[in-house]
């Protein structure tokens, strides 16, 4: 397997697939890399090389007891990006993962990065506050920690119809979209699982979106019961200098999997990327 060295000592695995220009994809929370295994083959067949890494504590990395925190996802992004010596790359973030990349970006800039993609993204905050009416009450991510820790395996089965808004009328996910789910999140660590919901509940990005200077796609549907588009998506687009927001009517949040919404999320990510 290959695996890059975190500051901390932590060996984060990533998938190398293709050659060109690097797109690296940021996974979301609960899930690993492989959830980008379909645009993964995307890209390196259409002359890109695709990157994708498991974050600390899910899948094939491994799994410290310490450093669920913002900073330190973007601190093992940019162990990754040295590692490679990745230059001019498109970052593409999703859920939390898009989060890990604004915090990158506030950090570090973007003089590794040409353009930036957030789906289905957590930026700028997810928390319901005055500045945020829209976002998410408190007491949901209390309920998300203590169904982990009740019992996590049928939690995360009961999860993946939200995530996919599976009882949608006309909906495309299918069982094997949940499956995979549920068996990704099974793969990432119960201290993972708990300590992503208090970073994602709590980090407010509003600061890093503004150190953007990358043209910047987001992508979010409007059937979206994880991450409100309202309070995420839209206030992005605000925020950003340079973004284009594509809404994707009945989209769930995990729609780059699913049938039909992962098709045009693959149209639009190719133009974006080869614009």
């Amino acid at each position: 397997m290959s695996t890059v060295t975190a500051r901390d000592g932590t060996e984060i695995f990533y998938k190398s697939w293709g050659e060109g220009p690097a797109v690296v994809f940021i996974h979301g929370w609960p899930l690993d890399a492989d959830a980008w295994d379909d645009q993964l083959k995307l890209v390196a067949e259409n002359g890109y090389h695709g990157i994708a890494h498991d974050r600390r504590g899910h899948g094939r990395s491994a799994q410290p007891w310490e450093g669920y925190d913002f900073d330190t996802f973007a601190e093992d992004l940019n162990c990754l990006l040295t590692h490679l010596d990745l230059r001019d790359v498109v970052l593409v973030g999703h859920s939390m993962g898009g989060g890990e990349l604004a915090r990158y970006i506030g950090l570090h800039g973007a003089a590794r990065v040409s353009k930036a993609v957030l789906l289905s993204a957590i930026t700028p905050a997810m928390l319901r506050s005055d500045g945020n009416p829209e976002g998410v009450p408190g007491e949901a991510f209390d309920d998300i920690r203590n169904g982990i820790l009740r019992e996590r395996s049928q939690y995360w089965q009961e999860l993946a119809g939200q995530f996919f808004s599976a009882d949608a009328p006309g909906s495309r996910a299918t069982q094997g979209n949940r499956d995979a789910f549920w068996y990704m999140a099974m793969h990432q660590s119960i201290k993972a699982g708990v300590d992503c919901v208090t970073a994602f509940q709590y980090t407010d990005f509003t600061e890093d979106l503004r150190r953007f200077t990358v043209p910047t796609l987001i992508v979010h549907g409007d059937d979206d019961r994880i991450v409100p588009l309202q309070a995420t998506a839209r206030r992005a687009a605000d925020l950003l200098p340079d973004a284009t927001l594509k809404v994707y009517e009945g989209g769930s949040h995990g729609l780059a999997l699913v049938p039909g919404d992962k098709e045009r999320f693959h149209q639009d990510l190719l133009a974006f990327i080869g614009g």
